[in-house]
């Protein structure tokens, strides 16, 4: 669980927020290069601080305080002092609650090159991922290092140890996001049939007007992998030139809103289960390129249905009820059977006693699935509620279908019948030998 801690400050007028991740740092070379299991990249414990981040209306003053770096500064603290706003980032503000809604926050940093930079080069950029799971904001930030400030020009600034990197005063590494890919939906669930925009931004400080801005969204599912989108986009004046590949029908992006908005969303028209996968959407522009992570979940509800409409038992004969769950995605599904006799307060598992089919897949890639129950009529008598419940994730809570046995037709009324047509049979015999007479 990496820890969030929320500060408040007041900058320009404005209440804003600090906020303080727990992150890792990422680097090659850890482990034993793969040969023992080992890792092949390397951790170090490191902090990442947003600065004056707007949007805390729900915070209360009482319970925050400003946060203060460390009164004496350690060359080997990696602590990234993120000064906003550089360029805005969309639904940061959300970090701000995720400890009050409980969800967690992953937080990893690496060192990040830029096209046509060197790696030792100045200012030094690194590229930090920030995910809140469990619903809400993705963020690819890439971070550009700042000028560290000095009281006296012949002071030489405080080193960080790993880095060799210049620290400020308070021992912080200080940066600005200079280019971000986010997605404010990472995880999205949708119907087989329907459609479905996978969402993807971008802000990028100091952009040059005219500049072709890339966009390739690529599908990753079960170890294959395909691009079925590749864009390049540019404002020439009032227009928005484009060069487009598209490899599904139905595929689509908006080459204006991605240069003038920052839009990068894919839109996906009648889906299929074989559009279910990881999703990376990656955005170039200038000397800067990244990516943000989307998942698409294809479901579909199972339709329930029993074998018979009525059951009735006419003597000590057995009889077998199906339950038929037909055409479902993705492939999880339970079957449980209850009965529950008028003399009876609670149901009674009878899913022991039951046998299930075997998985069939259709040419859509849904699923079906049978089970089946023996019932047996002195332990099932008229009135008794015959009940099949599957449960499956696209269901809020579980589905029934129900039957109730039914009381058996009287055996004089049987009888009754044979006779009126013994008595059928001899009038019109009679009637037939009276004729030849």
């Amino acid at each position: 669980m990496f820890t969030i801690l929320v500060f408040l400050s007041l900058v320009c007028g404005l209440e804003g927020a600090d906020v303080v991740l727990s992150c890792s740092l990422i680097e090659e070379g850890g482990g034993m290069g793969g040969m023992m299991g080992g890792a092949m990249f390397k951790r170090t414990p490191s902090t990442l601080v947003f600065r004056d981040l707007v949007g805390n209306d729900g915070l209360s003053p009482e319970l925050v305080t400003p946060y203060n770096p460390p009164e004496t500064p350690n060359a080997d603290d990696l602590i990234f002092e993120l000064t906003l706003p550089s360029i805005q980032v969309p639904n940061a503000d959300l970090l701000l609650h995720a400890d009050c809604n409980e969800q967690e926050v992953v937080c990893e940093i690496s060192r990040y090159v830029p096209r046509g930079a060197e790696l030792d080069s100045l200012p030094a950029h690194f590229i930090g991922s920030v995910q809140l799971e469990g619903g809400g904001i993705s963020l690819t930030l890439v971070l550009q290092t700042l000028h560290s400030e000095t009281t006296q020009s012949d002071t030489q600034p405080l080193m960080q140890s790993k880095l060799n990197l210049p620290l400020s005063q308070s021992g912080t590494l200080r940066t600005e996001v200079v280019f971000v890919v986010f997605s404010r939906v990472p995880s999205i669930v949708a119907p087989i049939g329907g459609d479905v925009l996978l969402d993807c931004g971008f802000r990028q400080k100091n952009s040059v007007p005219g500049q072709d801005v890339a966009l390739e969204w690529r599908i990753q599912h079960k170890g294959n992998g395909r691009k079925i989108l590749d864009m390049k986009a540019r404002e020439t004046g009032a227009d928005v030139g484009q060069d487009l590949f598209v490899d599904r029908e139905g595929t689509s992006a908006e080459p204006d809103l991605l240069v003038r908005d920052g839009n990068a969303s894919l839109t996906l028209r009648r889906l299929k289960v074989t559009d279910e996968g990881t999703y990376i959407c990656t955005v170039g522009s200038g000397e800067f390129q990244t990516q943000q992570i989307v998942q698409l979940h294809i479901t579909q509800p199972p339709r329930i249905t029993l074998s018979e409409e009525k059951l009735t038992f006419q003597d000590t004969t057995p009889q077998k009820l199906s339950c038929h769950c037909h055409r479902y995605y993705p492939l999880d599904v339970q079957v449980e059977w209850f009965s529950q006799a008028p003399s009876e307060e609670e149901p009674v598992s009878l899913s022991k006693e039951s046998s299930l089919s075997s998985h069939r897949q259709h040419s859509d890639g849904t699923y079906s699935l049978s089970s089946h129950l023996t019932l047996q009529p002195d332990k099932n008598p008229p009135g008794t509620v015959i009940t099949c419940r599957v449960s499956h994730p696209t269901l809020e809570t579980p589905s029934d279908a129900t039957l109730t046995v039914d009381k058996p037709e009287p055996q004089t009324a049987f009888w009754t019948i044979v006779l009126m047509l013994a008595i059928s049979v001899v009038f019109l015999y009679q009637a037939f030998k009276g004729a030849e007479n």
